[in-house]
Formats: C-alpha cells, sequence, structure tokens
C-alpha cells in the first residue's frame, strides 16, 4: 500500500452533445469558447479545435448513438479543457491498430485518432467490440501541462449527466485530501493570540477559473506526507439532489461546497455537516467515502440511494457498502461508519440511481486498467439510463 500522491482534480461539467449533423461544428465552436474561457492561448485552442473536431467527426461516421462531453479541469493555480466521448458501437477489436495513422474504415486518411492522441496532454481510450467505447483526451496551457505530468495522473474522477429534457444536472461529485488516522485533538490557545493578519481581497487565479481551494486540514499537514493525524486519505463525495432541474442542483452544489468547506474528515461528521447545509431545501441522497492507501482501508456512511461499490480488479467481484434510509436535509437516521480493508489495487465505485446496479465488472474487461474518467465513462455508457440524473466516480490509486 502507498501515499496518497496524485492529483485531485476539480471537474466541471460544461456540455453535452449527442449525435447529430451538426456535431462536429458544435463541438468545435464550444470548445474553442471554453478553452478561451479557461486561459489557453491562441494556438493550443487551435489545437483542441482540431482534436474535438477529429473525435466529433468519428462519432458521425463510425459510431452509433455517439454522445460527446466537453468539461473544465482545475488545480488551484491552472485550468484545462478535456472531452469525453461514449458510444454504443461498433466497439474496436485492435485498438492499436486504430490509433496508427493511415487507419480507416471510411476511405479518409485515418489520421483522426493519432492526431487526438499527439494533440492531448492525456489522453486514453478503452472499447469493448460490437458493444461500444470510450475515449478521453486532457488539454493544458504548455507550463501547466509539464507541472500535471509531474504529478501524474489523477487518483479520483467522476461525471455527470443531466435527464433528458433538463439543462441542470441534479447529481453532483466532489473530492479532497485529508490527514490519515483519526483527527488530533485540537491544540490550546496561547495565551495571547497573534492578531489576525489582514486578508488579502484580490482576486487570484481560483477565483477567477471558478476552482473552490478545499479547507486546509490544519498545521503540519504537507501534500503526499504525514501530518499530526497520519499520511494523507483521500475523501470521496457523491449526491443525489431529490428530483430533478434546478433545485435538485441547488441542493447537490450545496452538498459539495459543505463538503469542500468543512474541517470535519471522517464520513459520518461530513455527511453531519451536508445535512445542516441542505435544510430548507430538497435535500438528497449522500454518500461519502474515505480511504486511507497507506493503511489499506475504507471508511464508509451514506444515506438514501447511492450505491457505492468495492471492485477486486483481479477477480471482478464486487462488495456493496450499505446506505442507511433517508433524505440528508429532511430526514437524517443515525449514521454510522462501516470501516473495511481494501483489497490490493481495488476501485471504489459510486453511482446515483441514474446507473443500473445490474453492470458487472468482469463484462467489461480492462476498464479498471484505464484512467478512473474512463472507467467512470465506461459505467455510465454500460449502466446509464436517460429517465434520470446520472452521477459515476471512480477512485483507484495506490492501495
Amino acid at each position: 500500500m502507498g501515499t496518497l500522491t496524485l492529483p485531485v482534480l476539480d471537474a466541471e461539467d460544461v456540455v453535452w452533445l449527442r449525435d447529430q449533423e451538426a456535431l462536429p461544428a458544435a463541438a468545435r465552436v464550444a470548445a474553442l469558447a471554453l478553452g478561451r474561457r479557461v486561459g489557453l492561448d491562441e494556438q493550443r485552442c487551435a489545437e483542441v479545435a482540431l482534436a474535438v473536431s477529429e473525435a466529433a467527426t468519428n462519432l458521425r461516421r463510425h459510431a452509433v448513438e455517439g454522445s460527446f462531453l466537453l468539461r473544465a479541469v482545475r488545480t488551484p493555480s491552472d485550468a484545462g479543457l478535456e472531452f469525453v466521448t461514449l458510444d454504443e458501437g461498433p466497439g474496436m477489436a485492435d485498438i492499436a491498430h486504430a490509433l496508427s495513422d493511415g487507419t480507416s474504415t471510411a476511405g479518409t486518411l485515418g489520421i483522426g485518432l493519432g492526431t487526438i492522441s499527439r494533440l492531448a496532454d492525456s489522453f486514453d481510450l478503452h472499447s469493448l467490440p460490437g458493444r461500444g467505447t470510450v475515449l478521453t483526451a486532457r488539454f493544458w496551457q504548455r507550463d501547466a501541462a509539464v507541472r500535471m505530468a509531474a504529478l501524474g495522473r489523477p487518483v479520483v474522477e467522476g461525471l455527470t449527466r443531466t435527464i433528458t429534457g433538463e439543462e441542470v444536472c441534479g447529481d453532483a461529485w466532489a473530492a479532497r485530501r485529508a490527514r490519515g488516522g483519526h483527527p488530533a485533538a485540537p491544540a490550546p490557545a496561547p495565551a495571547s493570540a497573534a492578531p489576525r493578519p489582514v486578508r488579502d481581497e484580490r482576486l487570484g487565479w481560483a477565483q477567477l477559473t471558478g476552482y473552490r481551494q478545499p479547507v486546509t486540514p490544519g498545521p503540519g499537514h504537507e501534500r503526499g506526507g504525514a501530518g499530526p493525524g497520519g499520511p494523507d486519505a483521500l475523501l470521496v463525495l457523491l449526491c443525489d439532489g431529490l428530483g430533478h432541474g434546478p433545485l435538485a442542483g441547488r441542493a447537490a452544489q450545496a452538498a459539495v461546497t459543505a463538503f469542500r468547506d468543512t474541517r470535519a474528515e471522517q464520513p459520518e461528521a461530513i455527511i453531519g455537516e451536508i445535512h445542516k447545509a441542505l435544510r430548507g431545501g430538497r435535500g438528497g441522497a449522500v454518500a461519502v467515502v474515505r480511504v486511507e492507501p497507506e493503511a489499506g482501508t475504507l471508511a464508509f456512511c451514506g444515506v438514501g440511494n447511492v450505491s457505492t461499490y468495492v471492485v477486486d480488479p483481479a477477480t471482478g467481484t464486487r462488495r456493496s457498502l450499505p446506505s442507511a434510509p433517508g433524505i440528508v436535509g429532511h430526514q437524517l437516521p443515525t449514521l454510522r461508519t462501516v470501516r473495511q480493508r481494501l483489497p490490493r489495487n481495488s476501485a471504489v465505485i459510486m453511482h446515483s440511481d441514474g446507473l443500473t446496479e445490474r453492470w458487472r465488472a468482469e463484462a467489461m474487461p480492462g476498464f479498471l486498467e484505464r484512467t478512473p474518467l474512463v472507467a467512470a465513462a465506461q459505467l455510465l455508457r454500460e449502466a446509464g439510463v436517460r429517465r434520470d440524473d446520472a452521477g459515476v466516480v471512480v477512485a483507484k490509486g495506490p492501495w
């Protein structure tokens, strides 16, 4: 088991586009607008537009029921753009061959996938022959790409999709680091406290790009290292706001804000804080997982209809973590935290009832060997339903 040194990104799902004749043009225009919004220079925006055009054109020419997701990704200092494509077939039997230039089944030059992989800072692909393919590509400004490459791939990623006919999704997810072990007792205040420094009210990059920095766990905390509470732990939230539309979306975002702002570091206490934040609104189903990589343990607390599993990729077996009935913000039951050992290299998967529970890991061979985002997108493609908002998040890393 290892310590948590991989990055945790904040993501904003900006727009889903369905497979239609205008998809390549619409995707290109939306990508250019988002690239400029997050601060990519004109050369990088042009490269993004080329990659997006290739991906969207591939969906139109080769895929069945394709869809295209455009989103922003952020760290405290940088912002980037990524896209995800999903389709229902025909899939690729030989991905390496499909990525090589000159491979085409439509009489073109056959440079689409190769072009995307070369232009992107991060590229991943998983395909199930006869069933469908998921592709992801992420783009940073060049200096940011160097920083992100040094950090490695994110350890947790997820995505959301609105119910057909709505523009606002009632599902949301978030992740942040916390100290390992149980929180240490607070240190006594000194006899004469130093005056509080004057707060700098100038807007920084985080505020301008919309990134919300999670609350600092406390003195002695070092990224990837051990503070007073031990090595880093990972906290992951999934919230399904009650109902659909803007009010459900408002509840889900209130849960995310409370999750990021609270100093609580145990799932039970975090849900208690979210319950306070959701009073007076729609409320929702909420689950919080705490992963401690070095100890190889997991703590879980959930209320309502959020499905959470620990999946062993070696065997494909999945273990369900039970949530209590209730509605956070309205009817909070007696909270109970479940603690378990994590199988080595296992994945933690959380999803709302916008995905059915009938999926099987062994029916999607290799999907947990890909990035968490590709794994989440493949699950959404395989098990997602259009009659409800959908949210899914996958955490997999050095435990």
